[in-house]
């Protein structure tokens, strides 16, 4: 249950802190300058921590006045003897709108200054969850959305933490005009075409005329949903358990007999949950349709996949991939090894070159008596499909000698009382 607070104050703002860190943590605060940072780091420094208390600001050079606004915070941190340190970003937008590209530049630089232990404390509050649970309502969303923005949770090395979540703007502002506070007003949040500010502006008002309350409502909401979302999570991990999750050359892969065993309901719930493990983009419910049609109930087929944001699923020998949608780059190392368990390369060799399959080469692999074409061996060996091409094969001349760290042609094998090249293909 939420508490109802009357009044903000620094000692409210004890309840919900976290606990004091180990000796050389440092305490961040995000600091545009705006009302509710400047009322957040004014209020941390009135507590007397025994902390390493900073601030962080984020000049994102969209207004003219970005310059105006980060001498004004550091004059402010000079005010009360906090240490400043500020960093420009260029935003780009890359289609999602102006206000994500911002968002994802500014946490870029938050997880780069955080360090082990290090906490990184933000002033949403409850006007700002309640905006970002109705626009996750207005995308479509699920317990996980409505969950809004937890009060703490990982970032970098360190965690981020929103003490201010059980505090509306209006008792923000009333101690800031208690302590004479002078902040930053951003133009921008005037402008409609914003969702948010549309929300903030026009909407937010009449909810909160007709419902007075509607904002502690809708926070233990949030809490509720944040609560499911824990115990779906749970037993998500136990099922990416039960598929036998395999990191593979590239990208990690499943057990697909398996997961098609589960209903179709823990296989969404796992799946997205194996995804962001992965740091990929979860599927929407049109991706969903067509992992089913093609991946789950299509035939066994290596060239069918499902791609969407910067992933992309494919199926071999009954097995879930989930792999980046761009391959990386990968490289062949030659290791020079006396002993190895495996066939070595032998050194020395004249004209050694790296090339790319072009049709009808072959090799004998070690302790075989006749040679093979290369597509024949690379279904053996059970090399994925789309990384057939990508495979670098080993030439001396015009003879093919090895075939990544696959297999190594039997007249080049070095012998076991001779140094050899133990190759590396990652």
């Amino acid at each position: 249950m939420v508490a109802v607070v009357m009044a903000f104050s620094s000692e409210q703002l004890r309840i919900y802190l976290p606990p004091i860190p180990a000796s050389g943590a440092i305490w961040w605060v995000g600091f545009s300058g705006g009302l509710d940072s400047t009322v957040l780091l004014h209020a941390l420094a009135q507590l007397h921590l025994p902390v390493h208390l900073r601030a962080l600001h984020i000049n994102h050079q969209i207004s003219p006045n970005a310059d105006a606004w980060q001498a004004q915070c550091a004059d402010f941190c000079a005010r009360y003897a906090i240490p400043f340190h500020a960093e420009k970003v260029r935003v780009e937008n890359t289609g999602k709108g102006i206000e994500d590209a911002a968002r994802a530049a500014r946490y870029k630089v938050f997880e780069k200054n955080i360090a082990p232990h290090d906490v990184l404390f933000t002033a949403h509050h409850a006007n700002d969850q309640a905006e970002t649970l109705l626009l996750r309502l207005m995308r479509g969303t699920g317990p996980r959305g409505l969950g809004a923005m937890a009060a703490m949770r990982a970032l970098g090395a360190g965690s981020l933490v929103r003490p201010l979540l059980h505090f509306t703007r209006e008792q923000l502002e009333a101690y800031a005009h208690a302590h004479r506070l002078v902040w930053v007003d951003d133009e921008s949040n005037l402008d409609d075409d914003y969702d948010r500010n549309f929300l903030r502006n026009q909407v937010m008002p009449l909810l909160q005329n007709r419902w007075p309350k509607f904002r502690h409502k809708w926070q233990q909401t949030a809490e509720l949903c944040a609560q499911q979302e824990s115990l779906v999570e749970e037993i998500a991990h136990e099922d990416l358990l039960r598929v036998a999750p395999i990191i593979e050359r590239v990208g990690q892969s499943i057990d697909l007999d398996i997961f098609s065993s589960l209903s179709a309901v823990r296989q969404q719930n796992l799946l997205r949950y194996w995804l962001r493990l992965l740091n990929h983009s979860t599927p929407e419910q049109l991706h969903w349709q067509q992992i089913e049609q093609q991946l789950l109930h299509g035939r066994e087929d290596a060239q069918a996949q499902v791609n969407w944001g910067d992933v992309s699923l494919r199926v071999y020998q009954k097995r879930l991939y989930a792999l980046p949608l761009r391959l990386p780059e990968m490289t062949l190392q030659f290791k020079l090894l006396d002993v190895d368990s495996k066939p070595r390369l032998k050194i020395n060799l004249p004209d050694v070159q790296i090339r790319y399959r072009e049709g009808g080469e072959r090799c004998r692999p070690a302790g075989r008596a006749h040679s093979q074409t290369l597509k024949k061996l690379l279904q053996e060996y059970a090399l994925e499909p789309w990384l057939r091409d990508k495979v670098p094969l080993v030439f001396s001349g015009a003879n093919l000698v090895a075939v990544g760290d696959l297999l190594v042609c039997a007249d080049y094998v070095a012998a076991e009382d001779e140094d050899g090249y133990r190759l590396i293909w990652q």
